[in-house]
């Protein structure tokens, strides 16, 4: 068997793909569960899935079903079966066929860092596009210092950033206790010697020292002075808390999306909170001027991403659009936002208690944790 033509495509290449709307066709063999939980999606991709065991004793179900001369990236969990099922189509006489490499694993924790605009004084804010699981990081830079916003786990990725950039990072903020992934902003603190700020009313039962990022209070990144203003926004968590950067982008974190709202369940408070997430998006919100340039935590559907990657909306755009925005009865607001929700994310309890410093579990067993969407709106599906 040859296995010359065979070759692997890393999770960067994909992105790159999906972004620039390439055409792709991929055969995915995870299982039916698995697939039918978490797919790749987005750009112009098209997805065929035929679970590996189906393709043990013939490919020909895979060969009846993708057409030749297309470019075809086989997938699975880590990346084994994949590879054996790839190398069977290039025996079977195709050409153009790639695995992912390192599987979906490698997928769900791939970065994509993308530039939302530059700051007025100076300096620059990027947003982190964490395709695979539809999480999103920023980093303020301005001075030579920085400042990262909801960091995921795979710190050393905000790290190599601020190297290349030539700038120290001197403050983490948290907008929120995370329930659907785990967050890096107190490891990236700690080996940055860095202020790790955390809302103290999403951290009454936390294990470690934090700053508190309150309402009032100024975060000041570099000698330019471009200030992170904090605004309490509670209702996804009760001490969910906004940052208005610059006076021109709104960090939203999982109270408002793009195509969403945050929902209220993930500590078990949703009949508590509810009034409190109304509160926020129709009052608080609306007070704020429509130009803010909305940049959430997290993105659940693909067709939130916009040029380039980039993820946000103006927030005067979002109340005519968004159907979070549009429920003009409290009793619809209450019943839409605690009754008939997406399934709750992966292991939520397990990596909320981490994000207190509850648990600690190694780094395979945060990968399975982690593993699946994000799950964090009331509209996502």
């Amino acid at each position: 068997m040859t296995t010359s033509s065979l070759t692997a495509m890393t999770a960067q290449q994909l992105t790159k793909k999906i972004l620039d709307r390439e055409e792709l066709m991929i055969l995915d063999v995870r299982n039916t569960s698995d697939y039918e939980k978490w797919r790749i999606e987005g750009g112009r991709v098209e997805v065929v899935h035929i679970p590996y065991f189906d393709l043990l004793d013939s490919i020909e179900p895979a060969l009846e079903l993708i057409p030749p001369g297309k470019e075809l990236l086989v997938v699975c969990a880590k990346e084994g079966s994949s590879i054996y099922v790839a190398e069977q189509l290039i025996e079977a006489g195709r050409t153009g066929v790639s695995y992912l490499q390192g599987g979906m694993k490698a997928w769900i924790e791939y970065l994509e860092p993308v530039k939302v605009g530059d700051l007025k004084d100076g300096g620059e804010l990027i947003q982190f596009v964490r395709i695979g699981k539809g999480c999103l990081s920023y980093m303020v830079i301005s001075g030579g210092e920085a400042a990262v916003i909801d960091a995921v786990r795979m710190t050393d990725v905000f790290e190599r950033y601020a190297r290349e950039r030539g700038v120290v990072i001197k403050h983490t903020i948290d907008t929120h206790l995370h329930a659907d992934h785990i967050s890096g902003g107190r490891k990236l603190a700690i080996n940055a010697l860095a202020a790790y700020w955390l809302p103290p009313k999403d951290a009454t039962e936390v294990t470690f020292d934090y700053v508190p990022l309150e309402e009032g209070s100024s975060i000041t990144v570099g000698s330019t002075e471009i200030a992170i203003q904090p605004i309490y926004s509670p209702g996804h968590t009760i001490g969910s808390t906004s940052l208005i950067v610059d006076g021109k982008y709104l960090l939203s974190g999982d109270i408002l999306f793009v195509e969403s709202i945050g929902r209220p369940d993930l500590a078990g408070k949703a009949e508590d909170w509810v009034g409190d997430l109304r509160t926020s998006l129709y009052t608080t919100y609306r007070e704020l001027p429509e130009e803010l340039l909305v940049l959430p935590a997290h993105f659940g559907k693909t067709s939130e991403l916009g040029e380039g990657g980039i993820v946000s909306a103006r927030l005067g755009d979002l109340y005519l659009s968004n159907p979070g925005l549009n429920i003009t009865d409290e009793e619809l607001f209450r019943s839409a936002v605690t009754e008939h929700l997406p399934p709750q994310p992966n292991a939520y309890q397990e990596i909320r208690q981490t994000n207190m410093g509850r648990l600690t579990p190694g780094e395979e067993e945060q990968q399975n944790m982690e593993l699946g969407p994000n799950r964090c709106a009331v509209h996502d599906k």
